[in-house]
This record gives structure tokens, C-alpha cells and sequence, in this order.
């Protein structure tokens, strides 16, 4: 029988500003899901001032010329900003200068682990709507905006009837998501 310790030192995600899943499928999913959020204008391409946006609302402040030279090598000629796959690239290539290169043998545990902890931002071991809310909104998604909606998702992975999401309820869902192919 699986067990699930709520306990854990706050203090310990401090400055861990990144995750990353290292199922394909579901880190595809994610990537493309982030693309379409910052490409607020649906012309299926980020621009600079986009991407600044972006990362603004997510509290992480970047100097728009450093962000351009970032950028600028992953921006295909004639093109006005990043597409899918430029973003794709510009992502695989940050992703192997912070944590190495993909192996493909992941831990899934340790992954889901952080994925749970961007939307466990108080640290106490559980998702509370309140804090769905938070990062819903931080990302500028509309299903945020609304508490009762939030709820609704929340009781929608609550096993429990506790009113949260705990770690086991919170990998419950994540290992059931399917991914479509196109």
C-alpha cells in the first residue's frame, strides 16, 4: 500500500523556479500548452514583447535586449517571433544547459514531485482551490477566474472528499491524462 507523507520543509523549493517532466507525451503537451498561453494574440507565433509579457506575469523579470539576443538565433527569417517548433527548440536547448540532456530513464516519481510543488505554494503537502487559483491565474488562463470552477476541478481529483489535492491524488490524475496525437 502506497503512503503519502504531507510533510515537508517549505524552505526546500526555494529558488527552484523550473521542472520538468520527463514523459515525452506529457512534456509536449505541457510545451505546447505554454506556447499557446504566451501567444496572446493566436497568430501562432510568440513575439519578443509576447514573450516578455509572459514571463513578467510569472514574475521573472527579463531585460528585453537580453531576451531578444536569447532569442534572435531560434527566430526563422521573415518571421516576426518564435513558432511552435522554434520555441521547441529554444526549450530543448535551455532545458540541456540546466539540467543535461534528456536520458529518457526518468524518475516520474521526482517529476511529478515538482510539477505538485508549482501548484503547492504554501508547502503544507496539498493543492487547495485557492492556490489552483493562483497559478491558474498567474498564467492567464479564464478557467482561474472563477473560484467555483476552480472547485470543481479540485473535487474532480479529490478522492478523499477532503477538499485538496495531495500528492497521491495529484499522480492519480497526472498518470491518467492522455495525450493526443496529431
Amino acid at each position: 500500500m502506497e503512503t503519502h507523507t504531507a510533510h515537508r520543509n517549505p524552505t526546500s523549493v526555494v529558488g527552484r523556479s523550473s521542472f520538468r517532466l520527463r514523459s515525452p507525451s506529457l512534456n509536449s503537451l505541457r510545451l505546447r500548452r505554454i506556447f499557446d498561453i504566451f501567444d496572446k494574440n493566436h497568430d501562432n507565433i510568440i513575439s519578443e514583447d509576447e514573450l516578455e509579457q509572459a514571463l513578467g506575469l510569472l514574475g521573472l523579470q527579463a531585460d528585453l535586449s537580453d531576451l531578444k539576443s536569447m532569442v534572435h538565433p531560434y527566430v526563422q527569417p521573415g518571421n516576426h517571433g518564435l513558432r511552435y517548433e522554434d520555441f521547441e527548440a529554444l526549450h530543448r536547448s535551455l532545458d540541456n544547459v540546466f539540467f543535461g540532456a534528456v536520458d529518457g530513464d526518468g524518475d516520474d516519481e521526482s517529476d511529478l514531485s515538482e510539477a505538485f510543488k508549482v501548484f503547492d505554494e504554501d508547502g503544507d503537502g496539498y493543492i487547495s482551490a485557492r492556490e489552483l487559483q493562483i497559478v491558474l491565474a498567474k498564467l492567464g488562463l479564464q478557467e482561474g477566474r472563477e473560484i467555483g470552477s476552480v472547485e470543481m476541478m479540485i473535487s474532480s481529483v479529490d478522492q478523499n472528499q477532503d477538499g485538496r489535492v495531495d500528492f497521491f491524488e495529484f499522480k492519480n490524475m497526472m498518470r491518467s491524462v492522455s495525450v493526443p496525437m496529431y
